[in-house]
């Protein structure tokens, strides 16, 4: 028999990762030598395994500094229309792997290294994560900057740098606890600081009035310092830019009015301006009204728009001379997308700038601010739609005020011609909210000031028609769009699970890769026995991996023959991880009941963040925490059902988990989650759904065959009507002795013996007040989950359908969500050429 092969031979003949030539090693080899002795003056002797991770990471940027400054060359020559996609969040993860797999390196970059001693996984591992996000939404506009690259489109994204971004999560006795990310303690190679762009940005003030216009006077200045990080498209040689702005203070920051003797606390209030950048807010579809937030929102708005139109001004690469003054061109020229109402202030802050500045009169800059602005929203949750109190807007920024007021003044005498005596009308479009505090709400704000409004899934964008801006849609129906998100297979498929890029390679070639939906053809291969071998042993390989990394990790022992049932986002009441608490009760209790009974063995891994402040979230986690102290010790029960919180949930666990697991938990009540976009990882990772009708797991089913997923609960409609009719705990906790058995342990100190009524408060929530009608689901899905165990016992039936379900990814990959976003909102073509690379005579 042969001797199997070693992880690193095995990685070598993946062809996806990459050609690796004699003189490219040689090459990469000498590149790595010479950045650890002069770049980080380190002797080879006295290197730690970070200095190597650095060298690196320097060897594999320098293959990127030629092609980016190229492609900046080649956009200012053709002078394209640009995208600017504006974004509170970029949660990127790493960028060592990705940059290697987009330009072709990976295995000549591993073979460097296995020559030079070094273990190319343990330098990755080096690497923090740049967690500038919270959830989704981040990880959206991280997946649309590669899209976007690889399309070869004239793309930015701005946002900000947050010295510390989403908290790393502790699990101390069973609790939440959040820690800083000091991500950026040993600096970041990847991004060059560019202090000769750097921008002000003004707060506070009062305004005059003149007869030539306005003028924002007596402002606070703070200083928008931006970092880029260079966005490499898939082995095409374009890479765009994401800038990101930091705060500092100007030189003169407090002390032209500071009293005697007050020098040393002027300097030491520099932190103040400079708190602006200094944390990521932690809340996910949650709205805090805080000053330092508002401030964060006005800072990246300003500063990009700076930039912007700089960059509409100038047109020839290298020239700083004004050649472009006719602002009517700006929409042919210039698109900015609104990632959520964070950026909303961009339209009122384009219309200073077109108005006070550069004194164009309001109807033409109305017409510019319009026609440039698209703004996508990201959900229907109340709690989440940010609506900024007047008299904070009015001190903060009192020109921007004034500015929205005579958008609204404008906005509602067209709503009263359209809709003449419609009063209520009125006061629901408008987009001030009268009541207790007036408030501005934003949503308002962005669907008036933009010329395309969109949804992120075919049903939440139909929803926002129907509900929260049904008067919107009614008065103008072309504005609303959908776009269904995606992600990007070149980080969630190529880099996290080469093993089955390569096999599906293997059937189908590799233009797959940017072409997703090339992955139809593999439904051609679902009665194939080897393809069904092979899929399903790259799922074994990749269980047995993931098991090692929990046992090193975590100190956790699993049986990686188990079923592995995950579900992995943030912990919020809407998402439903009680639901999921529900059936593993009933789970354990039936195993309990009929010990002796063939059980399918199941691995439960729930993982995700609270944010600080949700208190009923935190409870969530101690509820799984404690169910897992019952579970897991448990001699009865033995390996046949496991529960696990995996602790620190972030990008680079999800490229681990991900590509591991069996089944994907995406639970939420219909109607609540727009989209979601693990549920699409998961399945393009061969895992199989378990899920209700809501956001895109709608779209999958489709895609999939309705067959291939399994499908539960109360659809839309239903849910509707159970809110017309009232929704009563009570009824199904009398009706179900399953489900009453399982509240009465969690209510009686079942699973918290030294304080029995640790859990009263989700109790109470769920019988009395659970607005996400966790119980109304539990029958279905409970008999659903039952379908579940018997198909994961006929391992043939249970690979086929993830087979289905991969050919069914395609419409799902970011490349087609961008590539309509460019061509239905933007006005932009998508382009499939290649630059030429940077060794290449032009």
């Amino acid at each position: 028999m042969s001797k199997p092969l070693s992880d690193h031979d095995r990685k070598k003949q993946i062809s996806v990762r990459g050609l690796a030539g004699v003189e490219n090693i040689a090459a990469l080899k000498q590149d790595f030598n010479r950045h650890l002795h002069f770049t980080l003056v380190k002797d080879r002797n006295v290197a730690t395994r970070r200095d190597y991770y650095f060298a690196l990471a320097h060897t594999v940027r320098e293959h990127l500094i030629g092609r980016w400054i190229r492609t900046q060359q080649h956009y200012y020559e053709k002078d394209p229309k640009r995208v600017y996609y504006i974004s509170l969040e970029f949660y990127m993860g790493r960028t060592l792997q990705n940059t290697m797999v987009n330009l072709a390196l990976e295995n000549a970059c591993d073979e460097a290294m296995y020559q030079l001693g070094l273990d190319m996984e343990e330098l990755e591992d080096m690497e923090e994560d740049a967690g500038l996000g919270n959830g989704g939404l981040g990880r959206l506009a991280a997946c649309f900057l590669d899209s976007m690259a690889s399309l070869g489109l004239a793309a930015y994204g701005y946002g900000i740098r947050y010295e510390f971004g989403i908290f790393n999560q502790k699990i101390v006795n069973g609790w939440q606890v959040e820690e800083a990310d000091d991500w950026l303690r040993f600096g970041n190679p990847w991004e060059k600081a560019r202090p000769e762009y750097m921008r002000p940005v003004h707060y506070y003030g009062r305004t005059e009035h003149h007869p030539d216009g306005v003028k924002w006077v007596d402002t606070q200045v703070v200083l928008a310092l931006p970092y880029d990080t260079p966005i490499p498209g898939y082995r095409n040689n374009y890479v765009n830019t994401m800038r990101l702005w930091s705060a500092k203070a100007p030189c003169d920051f407090n002390l032209k009015d500071f009293n005697v003797g007050g020098y040393i606390q002027a300097v030491l209030d520099r932190n103040l301006a400079e708190n602006i950048s200094r944390v990521l807010y932690p809340n996910d579809n949650f709205f805090e009204g805080k000053e330092l937030r508002l401030k964060q929102e006005y800072f990246v708005v300003s500063a990009t728009l700076q930039d912007i139109i700089r960059r509409f001004k100038v047109s020839k690469f290298g020239s700083r001379e004004i050649v472009r003054t006719d602002f009517s061109k700006l929409p042919d020229k210039v698109a900015i997308q609104l990632n959520d109402t964070h950026p909303a202030m961009a339209i009122p802050e384009l219309m200073r700038v077109l108005v006070d500045e550069e004194k164009l009169n309001w109807d033409t800059a109305w017409d510019i601010c319009v026609r440039t602005c698209a703004y996508t929203n990201h959900t229907v949750l109340p709690e989440a739609l940010e609506r900024w109190p007047i008299d904070l807007f009015a001190r903060l920024l009192p020109r921007h005020l004034e500015i929205v007021y005579e958008i609204n003044r404008r906005h509602l005498e067209r709503v009263a011609a359209r809709f003449p005596g419609d009063h209520d009308r009125l006061s629901r479009m408008s987009l001030i909210e009268e009541g207790g505090q007036k408030r501005i709400n934003m949503a308002h704000l962005c669907i008036v000031g933009s010329h395309a409004v969109n949804g992120v899934a075919r049903i939440h964008s139909d929803i926002l028609k129907a509900t929260l801006f049904k008067d919107f849609y009614e008065m103008e129906p072309d504005k609303f769009q959908n776009k269904t998100n995606g992600i990007t297979p070149r980080r969630w498929l190529v880099m996290c699970n080469p093993g089955l890029a390569e096999v599906i390679a293997e059937r189908i070639g590799e233009d797959f890769i940017r072409d997703l939906d090339q992955l139809t053809r593999l439904r051609e291969f679902v009665n194939d026995e080897a393809f069904i071998r092979d899929v399903a042993k790259v799922k074994q390989e990749n269980k047995m991996k993931f098991a090692v990394h929990l046992e090193e990790h975590y100190k956790v022992k699993i049986n990686p023959n188990s079923m592995f049932d995950l579900q992995v986002k943030r912990i919020h009441e809407y998402k439903r991880q009680l639901l999921n608490c529900l059936h593993i009760i009933t789970y354990y209790n039936r195993i309990k009941k009929e010990p002796n009974k063939q059980w399918t063995p199941r691995t439960v891994m729930i993982g995700g963040k609270a944010a600080p402040g949700y208190h009923t979230a935190k409870m969530i986690i101690r509820l799984i925490t404690a169910i897992g102290e019952v579970v897991n010790n448990d001699a009865v029960v033995g390996d046949r059902l496991k529960v696990i919180f995996l602790e620190n949930y972030k990008v680079t666990l999800a490229e681990r988990v991900i590509p591991a697991s069996d089944l994907s938990e995406q639970i939420s009540t219909a109607g609540t989650e727009a989209s979601g976009t693990g549920n699409m990882k998961f399945m393009l990772n061969g895992a199989l759904t378990i899920g209700t009708m809501d956001g895109a797991n709608v779209e999958m089913a489709e895609e999939a065959g309705d067959g291939n997923l399994f499908i539960f609960g109360m659809l839309v409609d239903d849910v509707d009507a159970l809110d017309k009719k009232g929704y009563h705990a009570q009824e199904y906790y009398n009706r179900l002795p399953e489900l009453k058995q399982a509240m009465d342990q969690i209510a009686g100190g079942f699973f918290s013996p030294k304080q029995p009524d640790l859990f009263k408060e989700i109790v109470d929530m769920l019988m009395h007040h659970d607005r996400f009608k966790v119980f109304a689901d539990y029958e279905e899905y409970i008999k659903c989950q039952e379908k579940v165990n018997a198909l994961y016992k006929d391992p043939k039936e249970w690979t086929k359908k993830v087979i289905y379900n991969i050919a069914g990814c395609g419409k799902f990959s970011s490349d087609r969500t961008i590539t309509q976003y460019a061509r239905e909102i933007w006005g932009m073509e998508p382009t499939l050429e290649k630059l030429p690379a940077p060794d290449d005579k032009l």
